[in-house]
């Protein structure tokens, strides 16, 4: 999931802000690591409306393979875990604005995004995928020429839908998503394609889908503000060893079905 241009110098100066108004700058803040451990408490961000990555269960609790990830990662630095629900076209402004200190959202992991915050893991691999109900004819990006292509507002496939010249209709998350194609409002959604694939099967939905032929796979990393390389090391040692000990492909198996590294 990635932010378009426009989007992320709005969280640049949205974070500029934030520090200007705290009376500091990036340069001269201490790693927050030590910060976290005092408060014993680590506020992770989602957009909550990503299953089964991230959702929000009957009992209203937010739930799924990314804040179990979050939340293993924290437990293993001896912290807690408080899940915050977000927007997704603003989430990295969220962040850069000290209103949570990590984003384990399933976000890809893109150069223009490194440009502003760092990244650990990635923590999962997929691609992009199109699909379309059964018998809409649509087989190649070429079809989608004339189609009306639904996405999630703020991720890489708006940005790549509206660069490729498609009738882009935006959505808040992949539940409204699969909804909008199954009652017929567009003709084609773009989405990762493991969190389409599951949803669409949970939900029994009939579906045809193909791979973005000119894309290759991403990695999904967790973002957390630049400056803090003893945070960052920290929840990488957690996310390696998770993933050497077989944490990982528990977690993985529950959610996903599979291991997805």
């Amino acid at each position: 999931m990635t932010t378009r241009r426009n989007l992320m110098t709005s969280a640049i100066a949205a974070g500029t802000l934030a520090l200007a108004g705290l009376g500091l700058s990036a340069p001269v803040m201490a790693d927050e690591l030590d910060t976290l451990k005092e408060e014993g408490v680590m506020r992770i961000a989602m957009s909550g409306a990503y299953p089964p990555f991230n959702f929000v269960s009957d009992s209203n609790e937010v739930v799924g393979f990314d804040p179990a990830i979050g939340t293993e990662i924290n437990s293993r630095m001896g912290l807690e875990t408080e899940v915050v629900t977000t927007a997704w076209d603003g989430i990295i402004g969220g962040l850069l604005a000290q209103k949570y200190d990590a984003i384990v959202g399933s976000m890809t992991i893109t150069e223009e995004r490194a440009e502003v915050v760092d990244f650990v893991g990635p923590y999962y691999t997929t691609r992009r995928a199109i699909f379309t109900k059964p018998g809409s004819g649509i087989a190649s990006l070429e079809d989608l020429e004339d189609a009306k292509v639904g996405v999630t507002l703020g991720e890489t496939h708006e940005e790549w839908a509206k660069d490729k010249g498609y009738s882009v209709r935006t959505y808040k998350g992949l539940p409204e998503l699969l909804l909008e194609l199954e009652n017929g409002r567009v003709d084609a959604i773009v989405n990762d394609s493991i969190a389409a694939i599951l949803a669409l099967n949970e939900n029994g939905y009939d579906y045809e889908m193909f791979d973005d032929p000119e894309s290759e796979p991403f990695g999904a990393g967790i973002a957390i503000r630049k400056g803090n390389p003893e945070l960052k090391a920290a929840m990488q040692e957690a996310l390696d060893a998770m993933m050497e000990d077989g944490t990982y492909v528990e977690i993985a198996e529950e959610w996903i079905g599979e291991d997805i590294r």
